[in-house]
């Protein structure tokens, strides 16, 4: 009785083992973002990441492979290996760069020059024997979307300065010369050259004002006797009233 019991333990021993026994050795796990967006033109960062529990060694690989957004069937595009093993023709020739270090557990890769045709799904699949089992692809969604043009806040001060400033400059001057003329003109009426004449002054006559009444000849010669006592206190006034008197 004690045998079998010792037997019973021994095979559940064993069986326990067979079942832990992939689990040890298939550890390699692969991660990779679930989705990318990016813009056309832009240059799109592919990362992957691993962990393995036995040292990545010259057996390691990666590959990445595309499948396009229409469906289809993924195609394997980019191969590492030792070194790097970009694509040479094909939809992703030229715009391939290794970006991975195998010994810090990263194959990722950049995509240069992102298209419209891109858009679909990429995977990354790492091999690292003896751990060959477990998780070892990962997927990566990617949508590639038209680029928005926009416009910088510095963009647009240089605008405005280019187009405001030599337009208020404009203005200012318009304004200038529409007042400086008034103020010329005015002050031309208020000052006058010591030489400048008006017309009957180079005579040494003078202009009797607008207000002030002048007499005529007729008037003088009707004048009675005291108004002629008057006029001749007129006589004696200043040289500019004589000028009535030389219009007889």
């Amino acid at each position: 009785m004690r045998g079998l019991l010792e037997g019973d333990s021994a095979l559940r021993v064993v069986l326990l083992l067979c079942l832990l026994a992939p689990s040890l050795v298939s550890s390699i796990t692969v991660n990779t973002p679930a989705e990318l967006h990016a813009s056309r033109g832009d240059a799109v960062a592919l990362s992957c990441t691993f962990i393995s529990t036995s040292r990545p060694t010259s057996k390691m690989t990666v590959d990445w492979s595309y499948r396009p957004q229409s469906g289809g069937s993924p195609q394997t595009f980019f191969h590492f290996s030792s070194r790097a093993f970009p694509p040479l023709e094909g939809q992703f020739a030229g715009r391939i760069q290794w970006k991975g270090s195998p010994a810090r557990g990263d194959g990722s890769i950049s995509l240069i020059n992102a298209t419209l045709n891109d858009n679909g799904t990429y995977t990354c699949s790492v091999r690292n024997p003896p751990d060959v089992h477990g998780s070892p692809t990962s997927h990566t969604v990617l949508t590639v979307t038209p680029k928005i043009s926009s416009i910088r806040f510095s963009d647009v001060a240089v605008l405005l300065a280019f187009i405001l400033l030599p337009s208020g400059i404009i203005t200012l001057i318009l304004i200038g010369r529409m007042l400086c003329p008034k103020k010329q003109q005015n002050q031309s009426k208020a000052y006058r050259s010591p030489i400048e004449v008006t017309e009957g002054e180079e005579y040494g006559v003078y202009q009797p004002a607008a207000e002030t009444k002048r007499s005529t000849c007729c008037q003088l010669y009707l004048m009675d006797s005291e108004d002629e006592a008057e006029y001749y206190n007129l006589k004696k006034r200043p040289v500019d009233e004589d000028y009535a008197e030389s219009q007889c």
